[in-house]
């Protein structure tokens, strides 16, 4: 049997009425979690052994709800909204399943003990100097983990060095996830704006609903260098140019201007973080849709090249980290050529820590860094 409606009507009625009541007091105390969670359809099941979530829905096991405090419901509530808020399922990449899972509950929970949502039950996991050592980044946690951790033995509500639940990937393939992630990022912003008006979203809170919905770099003025070189005219005889028309001088009109081929490179190295990765996305969105660059190729890299996407004027962009390892920026430029690409520029989000830069391009290099501020050509816009 797959769901709780085989329980008994008596149990099937409590548990809901104790799951409702859960619900209800996050909308109380805690606006934030309580206006994303009324958005989420919840069910019951015994498929999972305490609780899970793949940003679409949420199963409990019946029998783990049952042996719950309230106010240890009204965390777990809170925590399986917490995933999809913050892009947990979105971001595994092709790290490790359970340690990934094991990676964003030290996280997570983290942050609902900070805001004093409900109690973490017992199997939680918290570990305050490891949240501190790694920054409060999910990906920072999960290389200061050991390779096992997350492994048999360990799974959810299994105690110490096991996820409280099953954090799942996004459903369906890259155009769903792609809608998924931004339907998400609509329902955050909305959320943050209710708590906000009731005076209930705290200052933790508030700097990461920024950080995660805000791009932090003005394009329109880093980017103002590229601009004349960025920018084609299109002419063509279909429509003479009238300035020229009482001298009897025939000549084409300019149809329009739109920006030539841009580059991207994403550093996606072991040093970067999940946080980072999200900004990087959040700029790279904002580039397209401001410039209209008429081919927008993105590059992902570590120590190789690890992926590469090409979008159109009117493509949607999707950004999908690939990689994990170390730094080299050279390859990318070797990349550029190899298939030329000839980009009006090259733009790196980066943190900079590398050693082997490559050789300067003729096309300008942008690197818009959240880490160092030097590098031996281009220009070197900080992201914070």
């Amino acid at each position: 049997m797959s769901v709780a409606t085989a329980m008994t009507g008596a149990s099937s009625e409590a548990l809901n009425l104790k799951l409702s009541k859960a619900k209800t007091t996050l909308l109380l105390e805690h606006p934030f979690f309580g206006a994303l969670c009324m958005n989420m359809p919840f069910r019951f099941s015994d498929q999972v052994k305490t609780a899970a979530t793949n940003g679409k829905e949420v199963l409990f096991n019946p029998e783990f709800v049952e042996g719950l405090s309230h106010d240890e419901l009204v965390f777990l509530v809170a925590h399986e909204i917490g995933h999809p808020m913050l892009d947990h399922i979105f971001r595994r990449g092709e790290r490790d399943h359970s340690k990934w899972n094991v990676a964003c509950d030290y996280v997570l929970n983290h942050i609902l003990v900070t805001e004093k949502v409900g109690r973490m039950p017992k199997v939680g996991l918290y570990d305050d100097a490891l949240y501190q050592q790694c920054d409060g980044l999910a990906e920072r946690v999960y290389g200061a983990l050991p390779d096992d951790d997350g492994g048999d033995g360990h799974g959810p509500g299994q105690g110490p060095g096991g996820a409280l639940d099953d954090c799942q990937d996004a459903p369906g393939g890259t155009a769903e996830t792609a809608e998924l992630e931004a339907q998400w990022k609509v329902q955050v912003a909305q959320a943050a704006q209710a708590a906000k008006m009731m005076g209930k979203l705290s200052a933790g809170l508030e700097r990461f609903v920024n950080d995660m919905l805000n791009p932090k770099v003005n394009w329109a003025d880093v980017l103002q260098q590229f601009v004349v070189k960025a920018k084609t005219d299109e002419r063509t005889f279909a429509r003479p140019n009238r300035r020229f028309a009482q001298q009897s001088l025939y000549l084409p009109s300019v149809t329009g201007e739109r920006m030539g081929p841009l580059v991207f490179a994403i550093d996606c190295s072991g040093s970067v973080n999940d946080e980072e990765l999200a900004q990087y996305a959040a700029e790279v969105r904002k580039v397209h849709e401001d410039f209209r660059p008429s081919i927008l190729t993105i590059v992902y890299f570590d120590h190789g090249i690890c992926h590469v996407d090409t979008f159109g004027v009117d493509d949607e962009v999707e950004i999908k980290p690939h990689g994990g390892g170390g730094t080299r920026f050279a390859q990318v430029f070797e990349y550029i050529d190899e298939e030329n690409l000839d980009p009006v520029a090259c733009v790196f989000l980066t943190d900079l820590y590398c050693h082997d830069f490559g050789e300067q391009p003729a096309y300008p290099v942008l690197w818009v860094s959240n880490g160092r501020d030097e590098a031996p050509f281009g220009d070197v816009v900080k992201i914070n």
